[in-house]
């Protein structure tokens, strides 16, 4: 019989955290912890380190709200962390100890915020959804996520035209370690006026990540006679180049900025990239799509990748009894 315990993650382990997430199959870095602590003034923080026969082999990311803990909600995307060697009857075992766990602390549901396919360094070993079959886990919303690989670019003639109109215009795009201009007159205007909303990170949360993970977090604004007219904030993984935010001012069409300065990423930057993932065009918790916003990303050649969220009863955790036969 292995011996597997859970435990509450504290500020002393965030070296074995790194370490960790570093070595494991998440290959990306918003798990990391100087990632994840930045908003801890908002969250509480109820992550669960999982050791078998005392060897750390798995980590959650999670929250508590209440009586129930949530794949941390400060990220996009969550789930359990594991080691790529890891059988999927060590798996098994890790999930049913976590439910237990949880449910021998008083924490009634857990949400889990699935991770893309596309962040796993292989996709292959993946028994989760497996799993949250077994316990009868509830599926509450779906997302999609447009995503293209850099070697397999097919521009619509929507996105060609536009990106004639900025060639003639002589835009140009330029990676800075700025982020207050695009901020300040793109990013937060626009949400403001079209969503009457404001960016998930404030411009200090923006620059303090930057600061601690200056290759990971890139900013390329997009020029015009010297004039910031677009941007985009990029989170840099080992397989993923992920547009965070994507904004441009009134004259986008016109110019054809968004248009030139993906071609100019996608070619020029991020070509050796496994995927470019532009993100979601949903509304209200997945139930809506913003059909103009998802065809200008699919005109580059980007396909759709779910994103699936499960709420899960921790004292189902007896459906994984018996499961070998």
């Amino acid at each position: 019989m292995r011996n597997v315990k859970v435990l509450q993650y504290q500020p002393s382990d965030k070296h074995l955290w790194d370490s960790f997430v570093l070595d494991s199959n998440q290959q990306t870095f918003l798990f990391q912890r100087g990632f994840m602590d930045y908003h801890s003034d908002r969250f509480s923080d109820f992550s669960l380190m999982i050791y078998m026969d005392d060897k750390l082999i798995a980590l959650l990311p999670a929250n508590k709200v209440g009586n129930e803990l949530h794949s941390h909600q400060g990220l996009t995307y969550g789930g359990i962390i594991c080691n790529f060697r890891l059988k999927s009857e060590e798996v098994i075992v890790i999930f049913k100890a976590i439910l237990q766990f949880l449910n021998q602390s008083k924490i009634e549901k857990l949400h889990i915020k699935e991770l893309p396919f596309i962040y796993l360094d292989s996709p292959i070993n993946n028994p989760f959804s497996y799993l949250y079959f077994k316990v009868s886990a509830q599926l509450y919303r779906m997302d999609m996520h447009s995503v293209v690989k850099p070697t397999s670019l097919n521009y619509s003639r929507s996105r060609k035209n536009g990106i004639k109109r900025a060639e003639k215009h002589d835009l140009i795009v330029e990676e800075t370690d700025d982020f207050s201009a695009f901020w300040n007159e793109i990013l937060i205007p626009n949400l403001d006026n079209k969503h009457d909303v404001k960016p998930v990170h404030s411009l200090d949360e923006i620059q303090l990540l930057k600061s601690r993970f200056p290759q990971q977090i890139r900013q390329f604004n997009v020029l015009h006679e010297g004039k910031i007219v677009a941007g985009t904030t990029i989170f840099d993984t080992k397989n993923v180049a992920h547009s965070q935010y994507i904004s441009g001012n009134k004259d986008k069409n016109t110019l054809g900025s968004l248009d030139f300065l993906h071609r100019f990423l996608l070619q020029n930057v991020f070509a050796d990239k496994s995927y470019f993932n532009f993100g979601i065009s949903h509304l209200e918790q997945g139930q809506l799509i913003n059909e103009g916003l998802m065809y200008w990303k699919e005109g580059f050649g980007a396909h759709s990748v779910t994103q699936g969220f499960y709420t899960i009863d921790t004292n189902k955790h007896g459906l994984l009894e018996d499961i070998f036969v």
